[in-house]
Parts: structure tokens; sequence; C-alpha cells
């Protein structure tokens, strides 16, 4: 039964998640900590920053990772393909009416009613994350690895592969 929910857990958001991974990130949170409680908010953004910091695209990632962590190598190959399936299927199925269509601006204008709601679900996740990050690792902490992150990514340009293993560094060390 686990393979199942695995398989739900990243299936229905990648159905659902129009907008790729970054879209689809506070679908399988719901999914991963409210739903099943496989893991606690910051132990899914730990996992998060943990697939932000790697190459490729961060859902196959984090169901990769979360399979293996609730069904073993199984489990990891599931979340996978259930992350994997929606797309394919859509390609397969829809491409011909996709290509036909893509122009129109009914289907333009559907896009941009979209985005908003993508902003907002990925706001209520920051939210979310900071909420917890202040409970855990108080106000002082938390202030401080904002303004370094910002200052690190917008002003300096630096990657953010990098700013993830600094932070990750840091609360290893002083957290």
């Amino acid at each position: 039964m686990i393979y199942w929910h695995i398989f739900l857990a990243f299936f229905i958001p990648g159905i659902v998640g129009y907008g790729g991974g970054p879209a689809s990130i506070p679908l399988v949170e719901n999914e991963v900590v409210d739903r099943y409680g496989w893991m606690t908010v910051p132990e899914f953004s730990e996992v998060l920053a943990i697939g932000n910091a790697l190459p490729g695209p961060i859902a196959t990632k984090m169901a990769g990772y979360i399979g293996y962590e609730q069904g073993g190598i199984l489990g990891a190959v599931v979340g996978i393909i259930a992350t994997v399936a929606p797309s394919l299927i859509l390609m397969i199925f829809l491409l011909g009416l996709l290509l036909r269509y893509k122009d129109s601006p009914k289907v333009k204008r559907m896009t941009n009613y979209i985005r908003p709601i993508i902003a907002i679900l990925l706001g209520v996740m920051t939210f979310n994350f900071f909420f917890n990050a202040y409970i855990d690792t108080g106000i002082t902490q938390t202030i401080f690895l904002i303004v370094v992150s910002y200052l690190l990514l917008e002003k300096w340009k630096v990657h953010p592969a990098y700013v993830i293993t600094a932070s990750l560094a840091y609360g290893g060390f002083f957290l």
C-alpha cells in the first residue's frame, strides 16, 4: 500500500501542478507533510534545499528521495515514475492538440490566469518555511540568513547552489 501512496503523492501534484517543479512543490508538500505525515515542514524544507542545490529537475529529485525514505529503492522508482508520468502522458496524447491551439488567445489567457495562483502557492509555502525557521532558530538567525542570502543572490549574483551550501554549512556549524 505504501507504493500506491507514494505514487499518488507525486502523481497528483504532477497532474495539477501546471508550471513544472516550482508550481508543484507546494502540492507535494501538502501530500507529504499534511496528508501522509511522512515529514514535518522543517524536514521538507531541508529536502527542498538539498534538491535545489543539486543539478536537474527539483520534482524528480524530491520524489526519489522521499520515495526512498518511505519505500526503499522501489519507493524511489515509484516516486520518480509518478512525477514524470503526467507530463509523459500529456505529451503523448495531447501534443497534437497543444500544437494546434498553442497560439490561441484563450489558451494564453488561461496561462495568465494560472500564474497568480502559482505565485500565491509559493508565497504560502515561503511563509510556512519562514514561520518554522523563526520557531526553530529564532528571529535573529532567521533574519540574518534572509538578509545575507538576499545580498548574495541579488546584489553579488552568487549562484543559488553556493548560497544553499553556505546556509547548510552555517546551520550545521552555528545551529
